[in-house]
């Protein structure tokens, strides 16, 4: 998560460095877009073949055939109708969303090296040299391509690294009706979360023009810090979860929800302060035209600390099989932001982006925090939590 955030960081000063806002704020809407969509088209079907992997099925080829055969369907799709918007990155997409879905079902086996390596490492660090390279060059026009590019290697190394592990069996009759009856409500929660995420630079671009989506995207960066440690002890604790939650192990379950979410303050939080505090002078680094955004990026750490402090909630409420309840949730996060967005940017710019995403935020998070607490009595912290800084203790967990 730190390698690929200060990548992702890195990138944006190159871009923000070397190109008008104008043309930055072009460019940030377009993979904001090509990221949502391929969120969309992914179908959650990532999340789907861990929970079944994690229990170890039988057929496990024939669940990863059901799984990709309508992602890439939808991608497919999708790339044609995006074409004349994103240009040749829209045939990025179905590698972005097969290489995902690859990389969920080495995570279902409870290795997380190669997710680590190729989401982590791989394609942010490419990125951001490809797109350097473009910026060095002055060709703006290069840079979509130049940040779709790396999701290619990325496929065929997740394929080989699925292919080491899962061995070819025939096909179980009613694989493809348990996988998406299980993940229909989530692929559905899915496209929400994929819009939530990246919506907001869509609509500042379409309200308040590409000059302000670049001075937003700049300022908000950081939020991506929260997101991928979030991700990263997600994707480590998701098997974990599904096997306490399936057993009727809620204290072991408990133990991991307070110890992931002690792990997640400890890891974000001085993030959060810092980047309160030293505002005025980081967002300098994008340009002279950037520093006036401090205030975007003050609402931006406190909605942050509060999100972090509540945990993974929505993984923890997924893992026990409530995906109906965590899609309503999301229906309303979406809801609150798209008010929020519609009635503040025209008049706010990127204060009234920011401030609709934490309204959205907060509404993600505190939801599901109160219906834990009602059904399972999960709470972020509790008697487990100072526990949790003990390695024995959490190797125990």
């Amino acid at each position: 998560a730190g390698c690929s955030a200060l990548a992702q960081f890195a990138l944006v000063v190159v871009v923000t460095r070397a190109f008008p806002a104008e043309e930055a704020g072009a460019f940030f809407t377009a993979t904001a877009l090509a990221l949502m969509v391929a969120g969309i088209a992914k179908l959650d079907a990532g999340n789907g073949l861990v929970y079944f992997v994690a229990r170890a099925v039988d057929g496990i080829s024939g669940y990863i055939r059901a799984a990709l055969v309508p992602c890439l369907v939808v991608s497919g799709l999708a790339a044609v109708v995006l074409y004349p918007w994103l240009g040749p990155l829209a045939f990025v997409l179905p590698a972005m969303v097969a290489g995902d879905v690859l990389l969920a079902v080495t995570r279902g086996f409870g290795s997380m090296r190669p997710t680590v390596l190729l989401d982590g490492v791989l394609v942010p660090c490419c990125q951001l040299a490809l797109v350097a390279g473009a910026a060095l060059a002055g060709a703006a026009g290069w840079l979509p391509a130049a940040w779709g590019l790396p999701y290619v290697p990325l496929l065929v190394l997740a394929a080989m690294a699925v292919r080491g592990r899962v061995a070819r069996a025939p096909y179980l009759p009613g694989t493809v009706r348990e996988l998406w009856r299980h993940t229909a409500p989530r692929s559905a929660a899915g496209a929400i979360q994929a819009v939530f995420q990246r919506v907001d630079i869509v609509i500042v671009a379409a309200l308040a023009g590409p000059v302000q989506a670049a001075v937003y995207t700049a300022a908000t960066r950081f939020k991506v810090v929260g997101q991928l440690a979030n991700q990263g002890l997600a994707q480590a604790l998701q098997p974990r979860l599904v096997r306490a939650l399936a057993g009727g192990e809620h204290e072991l379950a408990g133990r991991l929800y307070q110890a992931a979410t002690l792990w997640l303050v400890l890891l974000t939080w001085p993030v959060w302060l810092a980047y309160a505090a030293l505002a005025p002078w980081v967002l300098r680094l994008f340009g002279p035209g950037y520093a006036a955004a401090v205030p975007v990026a003050l609402v931006l750490a406190g909605t942050m600390m509060v999100a972090t402090a509540c945990g993974m909630v929505d993984v923890v409420l997924t893992a026990a099989g409530h995906t109906g309840t965590s899609l309503a949730n999301l229906l309303a996060a979406v809801a609150c932001t798209l008010v929020l967005d519609l009635a503040l940017i025209p008049s706010h710019g990127a204060l009234g982006a920011v401030a609709g995403w934490s309204g959205g935020v907060l509404v993600k998070n505190l939801l599901p925090l109160w219906q834990l607490h009602r059904r399972y009595g999960l709470h972020p912290f509790g008697r487990h939590t100072f526990a949790a800084l003990r390695v024995r203790g959490w190797a125990a967990a």
